[in-house]
């Protein structure tokens, strides 16, 4: 195994855990992948590398989530929905138009949550059921976040954080589970359409596949214990160093790391 292939399992199993907790992990695997394949084979083959682990996050949150199925039946059809219309805008128009705006949702996303305490107060009690108008917003949200994250998905645990809290679906470590499941739901879809696109890198995936699972579980499970606070710290912390992360690769201060491919 070689230096760059080992590289790329280690940030798997970064991703994996980074994604269990917050949101973010193809920070890590695309770039790492990109010395090996284009960018729309690294984009396809990080989403299938790193569906296990969020399969796993959510499996590791199942007691935190069990009360918010009504939630996850409401939103799941946004989620299916807008994965499909994002992964075949992918797979029939691979141009890298979404990616531009990928630093500032990151930072809308961060701000959001960062305000969220704020944001959230007269949109009802977490486990509250939720009004038409509060179920039709966050659906929009919801599809419209899985659009993106069918396209592209860096970031969109960031995004789903930042909304579900402001609907009252439940306290943080409810919707950071219930967040993990509705990314594998997402990222199922674009699975299936990348697959039958053809452009997934399968030789990297197993090993991938693998090493998100450890490094989803490990941090799940570390992650319940965490106090809320802490966890939200890291959530905003991960979120704006997302942000300058990719504003960095766009402006090419990164070198060899251009964000935009031609």
């Amino acid at each position: 195994m070689d230096l760059t292939t080992t590289l790329v399992y280690v940030t798997a199993g970064l991703a994996g855990a980074i994604n269990a907790l917050a949101g973010g992990g193809t920070l890590l695997t695309f770039p790492a992948l990109l010395p090996l394949m284009t960018p729309t084979q690294a984009n396809m083959t990080s989403t299938i590398a790193l569906l296990p682990g969020s399969m796993t996050g959510a499996w590791t949150y199942r007691r935190e989530i069990g009360s918010l199925a009504p939630w996850f039946m409401r939103l799941l059809p946004a989620s299916l929905v807008g994965s499909l219309i994002g992964s075949l805008l992918l797979a029939l128009d691979p141009s890298d138009t979404f990616k531009i705006i990928v630093p500032w949702l990151i930072l809308f996303a961060s701000l959001l949550f960062l305000a969220q305490p704020w944001l959230a107060r007269g949109a009802g009690k977490p486990g509250q059921q939720p009004g038409f108008r509060i179920l039709l917003i966050a659906s929009a949200c919801q599809l419209a976040v899985s659009i993106y994250g069918g396209y592209f998905g860096a970031g969109i645990g960031i995004l789903m954080l930042a909304t579900l809290g402001l609907w009252g679906a439940g306290d943080l470590h409810q919707i950071n589970g219930l967040k993990n499941l509705l990314a594998a739901c997402i990222n199922g879809v674009s699975v299936g359409v990348f697959a039958w696109q053809g452009g997934i890198v399968w030789s990297l995936v197993p090993g991938m596949a693998a090493a998100s699972v450890v490094g989803a579980y490990l941090a799940a499970s570390f992650g319940k214990r965490l106090p809320k606070p802490v966890l939200r710290l890291f959530i905003i912390t991960v979120g704006f160093l997302q942000t300058f992360y990719y504003l960095f690769r766009q402006a090419g201060i990164l070198p060899g790391l251009n964000f935009v491919s031609p």
